[in-house]
């Protein structure tokens, strides 16, 4: 089972982790924020972390998942930062969310690599990109000369994406706020394929027009449907699960139920590294090759 970092991350670096908190640097500025997965204790003390963080999620009492971002002064609401691999270059505008998210999963870069390479040895591509947020695998199957489908239920962050397109310097990705299931159903039934498709599914949600998701209840069907769509040769599809509930396995066999078997496979864990050597797991992956 792979484990995978960001190797050309230059912008970002999870600086420590510890005490279900992470202390990290976007840019030059740099953030703290809850992490249920941090279970360990700080390699740095206490007055460092209150000494170099720009700023601070305060949780609320009865929500984890909600609070408020405490800012000192002259920090900025919104700054930018810049990815760059191989011919691959782009941007994106951050900010602080009330849900403690940035605008970006850093974990997710060397996905971006992949998506890039893969994207480059097909003639004339299509790639469908599901729960696709602030569009980083977006960004990095248009630099690759893509045609992108970028699908999100929340229109906010649609708007996020675009705003990420156009500081790239990119253009033409296609973008839709609609429930990712509901968009997949159709295209199904309109015939549609696509030589790329970007699944980042969360734990539940909700469609634009009140749509459920619940992973457990929707995920073997999607899964099937994404078949359906994948056209069935020189294609590729990346999966990535948050859960903490969900093992690598779940992915695996999924994908061994709906995929053909001779395509080309790899599963892991995608983690960050702190400057005290320890791995902050954050989330399971699966990459198919057709």
């Amino acid at each position: 089972m792979l484990q995978l970092f960001p190797k050309n991350f230059e912008q970002y670096e999870l600086l420590d982790a510890g005490g279900f908190e992470k202390l990290e640097r976007f840019g030059t500025l740099i953030t703290r924020r809850p992490e249920p997965q941090a279970v360990w204790t700080k390699a740095l003390p206490a007055s460092e972390w209150e000494k170099l963080a720009h700023a601070y999620f305060k949780k609320e009492k009865n929500n984890p998942d909600k609070g408020e971002w405490l800012l000192k002064k002259n920090t900025p609401q919104n700054w930018n930062i810049s990815y760059a691999y191989k011919e691959m270059k782009f941007s994106f505008r951050l900010g602080f969310s009330s849900f403690k998210h940035v605008g970006i999963f850093p974990e997710q870069a060397d996905n971006w690599d992949f998506i890039y390479d893969q994207c480059q040895k097909i003639k004339n591509p299509k790639v469908l990109n599901l729960f696709a947020y602030t569009g980083g695998a977006s960004l990095a199957a248009r630099a690759a000369g893509a045609d992108v489908t970028h699908v999100d239920s929340i229109k906010h962050t649609i708007s996020w994406a675009n705003d990420n397109m156009q500081l790239s310097e990119l253009n033409n990705i296609r973008w839709v706020v609609e429930d990712a299931f509901k968009f997949v159903q159709r295209e199904v039934r309109r015939g549609a394929k696509y030589n790329g498709i970007v699944l980042d599914p969360p734990s539940y949600g909700r469609g634009p027009n009140g749509e459920k998701w619940i992973l457990e209840d929707k995920i073997n069907e999607l899964t099937q449907l994404c078949n359906q769509l994948l056209v069935p040769d020189n294609g590729f599809l990346v999966f990535n699960l948050y859960s903490m509930g969900f093992s690598a396995m779940v992915i695996e066999s999924l994908v061994k139920c709906h995929f053909p078997k001779n395509s080309k496979t790899s599963i892991g864990e995608l983690y960050l590294p702190d400057r005290a050597g320890r791995k902050l797991p954050l989330g399971t992956f699966l990459r198919i090759e057709v």
